[in-house]
């Protein structure tokens, strides 16, 4: 595990989960039940401040993780910095040594 992820900052993950509603559909939605506490490093991407009212700020951020985190994609959501975000982009699977594999990613504050 490399440091940045040993030292890393804590953040709570919510796996995706398919659940059926009242109507009997199938809905994908984060995992109501609980979340799942995950040490993290995370590296700016990019952010726009909301100068002008009607405007929107963005904050994205990667999130570098354990590789052996599974049930997550588009629609699971985390918690950081006292915030929740979701995932922008499909996770992205980095295949190395034992040490340096991990999942990236990315992640965008909710408004």
């Amino acid at each position: 595990m490399s440091v940045q992820r040993r030292r890393g900052q804590r953040a709570r993950v919510w796996r995706t989960v398919e659940v059926t509603d009242s109507r009997g559909n199938t809905v994908t939605m984060a995992d109501p039940t609980g979340s799942i506490e995950v040490r993290a490093a995370f590296i700016p991407q990019r952010s726009a401040r909301a100068e002008v009212p009607g405007q929107q700020q963005i904050n994205v951020v990667r999130m570098i993780v354990d590789p052996h985190l599974d049930g997550v994609n588009l629609w699971s959501r985390v918690e950081y910095a006292g915030r929740q975000w979701d995932i922008v982009s499909p996770p992205a699977y980095h295949h190395g040594d034992r040490k340096s594999r991990h999942w990236s990613i990315d992640i965008r504050e909710r408004p």
